[in-house]
């Protein structure tokens, strides 16, 4: 086996790809060593807890899902961002078929507040790409949001709406842009 110690990208794009092939039940320290092909002690360098392991490589599928769109001008139009993200998740369902469920699940099997917390912060960076839109987008009416109705607010409320879809596989954007273009513009 090769000791050397290998970098925590490697060792979460090899997670990923078992993941991939495996499903989220591959993840787990001597998998992931063996996959790597070093010690179990050079992972746990990385990663203190098969949890802390299995939290990283949930956030790191989550941003190779949705990357930063190389498309800027996707974040300047509210419309166009949450179309790209249904596009995103019907190519996620494809690269990795059953992880959301799979993985919603895996964290709710832990420690309630903590599984809570880890799915949040994996999520974190598409809410707050969601939040950026629709700050950004010059269509909006001035009048949209408001002190009980905020901008942030209505991000939560399009992700709920996004992690739904999800869940049930459907990747159409329809009834979302919808939702949208009554309320915002």
């Amino acid at each position: 086996m090769n000791t050397a110690v290998t970098s925590k990208e490697d060792i979460l794009k090899t997670s990923r790809e078992l993941i991939r092939r495996q499903g989220w039940s591959a993840i787990n320290i001597r998998s992931v060593a063996a996959a790597c092909g070093v010690s179990v002690g050079s992972i746990y360098n990385y990663f203190d807890s098969k949890s802390a392991l299995a939290s990283a490589t949930v956030e790191s599928v989550w941003r190779e899902i949705f990357p930063h769109p190389e498309d800027e001008a996707v974040f300047h139009d509210t419309q166009a961002y949450i179309t790209w993200m249904y596009e995103q998740m019907e190519r996620g369902c494809r690269q990795y078929p059953g992880f959301f469920t799979l993985h919603s699940l895996g964290f709710l099997q832990e420690e309630k507040a903590d599984g809570k917390r880890r799915m949040q912060q994996a999520w974190r960076h598409i809410i707050d790409g969601l939040l950026s839109v629709l700050k950004q987008d010059g269509r909006i009416r001035a009048d949209a949001f408001t002190e009980q109705f905020t901008a942030e607010r209505f991000s939560d409320v399009l992700f709920s709406l996004t992690l739904s879809a999800l869940l049930r596989q459907d990747h159409d954007p329809a009834p979302v842009l919808e939702i949208v273009r009554r309320t915002l513009y």
